[in-house]
């Protein structure tokens, strides 16, 4: 009879509790920690556990591993809870912690959430960690810089935990269906790419992802001892319409390209919504935030290079802050893109001396510009000629920096387009006084067309 009880005990639990890894076997995600070789994994292993601060995300496996160290350690261990403990708590279990010390048994003390501890519970902590009385493996999800006190945070290793890749979550999302834990003793038909929705869904947080797979089964269509999962329970589930798509398929290039192509032809209301529909349907924003950037060079460039500037802001703020908040930073970016000047010179340039790189890449570099770092060199005429242009008034020489095969070769020509008008402006006068000194061997001046308005 206890036993039964235990047994639905256990089945009434969380999917995500009744999931836990036991062993390192089991764990998913973190292998620039744990994978083979690795130095969490050796001291796991090893049983030589010093006193470490685990920061990471929601769901990444904090409490996992601690539970797990506690499975492979030869010490007592203690779970504590910085949200229901005080002062009170703290100095009962250090007391525990000193008698086991007297008796030659250390101690691991596992602190959940320990920045909600203010500075004078962290305090009560640090004798013992400097004694030796205890060994203090605390989790935050906030950067422990800031958070922990800086006496106790330099007797911490900090790891740092990462949020699960997609194919991460995909992985323990099977295993629960499989696992006799989870889904296991059940019949569950579900479309093959559904793991992997719930994955890009759960956005790096293992929990969220297990969570959202025992809402979709518990909701499925029961037909005798089949429950039948749909697209459409997933999205009743957690919100949302048919905007799932295949990150690695054919849609979510059609969707960049949607966006890119809005862009280009100054259409902000049409990129916006691409833009939307990429980030409701599960897109990394970082994704995004890197092809824009890309954009505002290949296809706005000097007709307005505060493009570059606010693409690359715009990708900070996505690192920084994430989905949904970065949604805005973003907005902001593809709106200025789209109602700012276009210019594809850059790309072109690029292009056009590619190409010739590529078919003359034994063209040297002409002896005038090349560094003289040795007596040798400058026997042979390295630099020999070279002229300095910072030398000149306006900062222009007649020296050859092309080699001799393409001389004369034009790679960037601006476009007319917004600022860019007035580089083309510059480029030509710089053009024709060359021309002019083509035979001659000394700087002159040019006015800067850029500069010359500040008087």
């Amino acid at each position: 009879m206890e036993q039964r009880g235990l047994f639905e005990q256990e089945n009434n639990q969380p999917l995500a509790a009744r999931l836990r890894p036991l062993t390192l076997e089991e764990f998913v995600g973190q292998t620039h920690l744990l994978g083979q070789g690795k130095v969490l994994r050796r001291l796991i292993e090893n049983d030589r556990i010093s006193s470490m601060i685990f920061w990471g995300p929601p769901g990444v496996g904090k409490t996992t591993l601690a539970r797990i160290i506690a499975q492979n350690t030869k010490s007592a261990f203690i779970d504590f809870s910085a949200v229901t403990s005080g002062i009170k708590e703290i100095r009962n279990v250090m007391q525990q912690a000193e008698d086991h010390r007297r008796f030659g048994e250390k101690t691991i003390l596992f602190v959940d959430e320990i920045h909600r501890f203010n500075k004078a519970q962290q305090d009560a902590f640090l004798p013992f960690v400097e004694k030796g009385s205890i060994i203090l493996i605390g989790a935050t999800t906030e950067n422990p810089s800031f958070e922990i006190n800086g006496a106790l945070l330099s007797r911490c290793k900090v790891f740092v935990l990462q949020a699960l890749k997609p194919e991460e979550l995909a992985t323990l999302i099977v295993r629960a269906l499989h696992d006799s834990r989870g889904f296991g003793r059940e019949k569950i038909v579900m479309p093959p790419e559904m793991p992997e929705m719930i994955a890009r869904f759960a956005n790096g947080d293992a929990r969220a992802a297990l969570s959202t797979l025992e809402m979709v089964v518990l909701n499925g269509e029961l037909n005798g001892d089949t429950t039948t999962v749909s697209q459409e329970t997933l999205e009743q589930c957690v919100s949302k319409k048919s905007l799932l798509y295949d990150k690695k398929g054919e849609e979510h290039y059609n969707l960049i390209s949607a966006l890119h192509k809005s862009m280009r032809n100054s259409d902000p209301d049409a990129a916006v919504y691409w833009l939307a529909r990429m980030l409701e349907a599960g897109e990394d924003p970082l994704y995004i935030a890197r092809r824009i950037v890309r954009f505002a060079s290949e296809d706005v460039g000097l007709a307005d290079p505060r493009a570059l500037e606010v693409t690359v802001a715009a990708y900070q703020a996505c690192h920084f802050i994430g989905m949904p908040e970065c949604s805005v930073h973003l907005t902001q970016a593809v709106v200025f893109l789209a109602i700012s000047p276009k210019s594809n010179a850059l790309y072109q340039a690029y292009a056009n001396a590619k190409k010739d790189a590529l078919t003359q890449l034994a063209e040297p570099v002409p002896l005038v510009i090349r560094n003289a770092v040795t007596s040798l060199m400058k026997e042979l005429d390295y630099g020999k000629g070279y002229q300095y242009a910072h030398d000149a008034e306006d900062k222009l020489t007649n020296m050859q920096c092309l080699p001799d095969s393409l001389l004369g070769k034009e790679y960037y020509r601006p476009t007319e387009e917004g600022l860019e008008i007035r580089y083309k402006t510059r480029l030509e006068q710089i053009k024709a006084w060359k021309k002019e000194h083509e035979q001659k061997n000394e700087p002159n001046t040019l006015r800067n067309p850029l500069i010359q308005n500040k008087k």
